[in-house]
């Protein structure tokens, strides 16, 4: 038996699945109340699962007319690809979160194996650069990650 969390987020993927739109408003009462369960579980699902790395954006708006709306984020064409990218990103990424966005990339097809794995030798020498030769603090090799995977991602997207 799928867990309530893998329910919820399989629900909420096949609502994307089958509008026209990327996106879909969702309520979180709603939800709870058609899952059987309380408000924050449709926020847990909502913010371990729809997240940039795996392809999506979350607006949110909390109170009696909130919402919740799930963006998809549109990858098809080189111009999207870029664009999405600072998105995708964001301004400072780990080890994980790349291999993640990454995984996700390559899963949409939008990345290669071969692109995959040099972009990861990449985000990899220059951790081991700027935490062993330059000695930077978390905070700074993570905007470094963030700003070389951008730069990579952009070349890829437009090449």
């Amino acid at each position: 038996m799928a867990s309530l969390t893998r329910i919820i987020e399989r629900h909420i993927v096949e609502l994307l699945e089958r509008g026209s739109e990327e996106s879909v408003f969702l309520s979180r009462k709603d939800l709870a109340e058609r899952f059987g369960c309380v408000p924050s579980q449709i926020n847990y699902v909502i913010r371990s699962r729809f997240t940039p790395e795996r392809g999506y954006i979350v607006e949110s708006q909390r109170g009696g007319h909130g919402y919740i709306r799930v963006i998809r984020l549109c990858l098809d064409m080189p111009e999207e690809r870029a664009n999405h990218i600072e998105e995708l990103v964001g301004d400072g990424v780990n080890e994980q979160d790349i291999r993640r966005i990454l995984a996700n990339l390559q899963h949409r097809e939008l990345l290669t194996a071969r692109e995959r794995l040099l972009v990861e030798v990449a985000t990899r020498f220059q951790e081991e650069i700027g935490r062993d030769l330059l000695d930077l603090s978390s905070y700074k090799r993570e905007s470094l990650h963030a700003e070389l995977l951008k730069r990579l991602l952009r070349s890829l997207a437009l090449g």
